[in-house]
C-alpha cells in the first residue's frame, strides 16, 4: 500500500499512532502496544511491522537523547542471554504458529507477568531481590560496593531469565516487547528516569538488530519508508510531550500508567 492510497481517516489514525510512539518511548512504556494495534488495523499486517519498526527507531533516538545517562548497564548485561534466547524461540514459533495463535500466546504471557508483578508487590516485596536496594542506594559508593560483593539471589536470576525471554519472544513476533520489559523494570522498582533510560538503550539495540531482517525479507519497502517520512513529525511531537510529562509525573502515577497500558495491550492481543 502506497502513501497515496491511504484515505484521510487512515492518515489520522497513523498520525495518532506516531504520536503514541513518541510518548511511549519518552514517558509511558507500554503505550507503543497501542501503536502496534493502530498500524496493523490500517496497513497490511506484515508490512505494518516494518513501517512501525522505523518509527520506533526514531523514537529510540529521542529517548536516548533524553535519558541515555540514566541506563543501568549491569541490568542490561544480565538480560542479554535471556533476550537472545527469547528472540530465537520467537523466530521458531513464528515458523509454525498462525497469526491468531501468536497473538493469544503473547497476550497470555503479558497477563501472567502483570499478575505475578502485582501479586509480589501486594506482598510488600520487590519481585527481583537485590534490585530495589541497589536503586534506592543512589550513588553511595559503600552501598554499591557491598551490593557487588553479594551473591546474585536465585530469585533474581529466575526473574531476569523469565522477563528477558518473554521480552525477546514478544518483540520478535509482534513488536510487542515493551510490556514485558515494563513489568521487569516495574518489578525491580526502578525510579522513573532509570526505568526510561534502561528501556531506551534496551530497545534501541533490539530494534537496530531487527532492521536487517525486515529489509532482507522484503517487509521494508520504498512505499513504507515514504509513509515513515511523513509520520516522523508525529513521533517528534509525541517525544516532546512525553519528555515534558515524565519530568512532572510522580513515581506512583508513572507505575499506574505502566500497569494500565500493559493490561490494555495484553487484552488487545487476546481479543483483537
Amino acid at each position: 500500500m502506497s502513501a497515496g492510497e491511504l484515505g484521510f481517516g487512515a492518515w489520522v489514525l497513523l498520525a495518532i499512532g506516531a504520536v503514541t510512539v513518541g510518548i511511549g518511548k519518552t514517558a509511558m512504556p507500554g503505550a507503543t502496544t497501542v501503536a502496534v494495534a493502530i498500524f496493523a488495523s490500517v496497513l497490511p499486517a506484515r508490512n505494518s511491522t516494518a513501517v512501525l519498526l522505523v518509527l520506533l527507531l526514531v523514537g529510540d533516538v529521542f529517548a536516548l537523547l533524553a535519558y541515555r545517562r540514566h541506563a543501568d548497564w549491569p541490568t542490561l548485561l544480565r538480560l542479554a542471554p535471556a533476550v537472545v534466547t527469547g528472540l530465537v524461540v520467537g523466530a521458531l514459533f513464528l515458523a509454525f504458529a498462525n497469526d491468531g495463535g501468536v497473538r493469544r500466546v503473547i497476550g497470555v504471557i503479558l497477563l501472567a507477568l502483570i499478575a505475578l508483578t502485582l501479586w509480589q508487590r501486594r506482598r510488600g516485596a520487590a519481585s527481583i531481590p537485590g534490585e530495589r536496594s541497589r536503586h534506592a542506594a543512589g550513588t553511595d559508593a559503600d552501598t554499591a560496593s557491598r551490593d557487588r560483593s553479594r551473591p546474585v539471589p536465585a530469585a533474581r536470576t529466575a526473574a531476569t531469565v523469565g522477563y528477558g525471554a518473554a521480552a525477546g519472544f514478544t518483540t520478535m513476533v509482534a513488536n510487542a516487547g515493551g510490556p514485558a520489559m515494563s513489568m521487569y523494570f516495574l518489578a525491580a522498582r526502578f525510579p522513573v528516569k532509570a526505568f526510561l533510560g534502561t528501556a531506551a538503550w534496551f530497545f534501541a539495540m533490539i530494534n537496530v538488530a531487527k532492521l536487517p531482517f525486515a529489509i532482507g525479507i522484503g517487509l521494508l519497502t520504498p512505499a513504507g519508508l515514504l509513509i515513515d517520512l511523513l509520520l516522523v513529525p508525529g513521533v517528534l511531537v509525541g517525544a516532546l510531550i512525553g519528555i515534558r510529562a515524565a519530568g512532572r509525573m510522580s513515581q506512583q502515577l508513572f507505575e499506574r500508567i505502566v500497569i494500565v497500558l500493559t493490561i490494555l495491550g495484553a487484552v488487545y492481543l487476546l481479543v483483537g
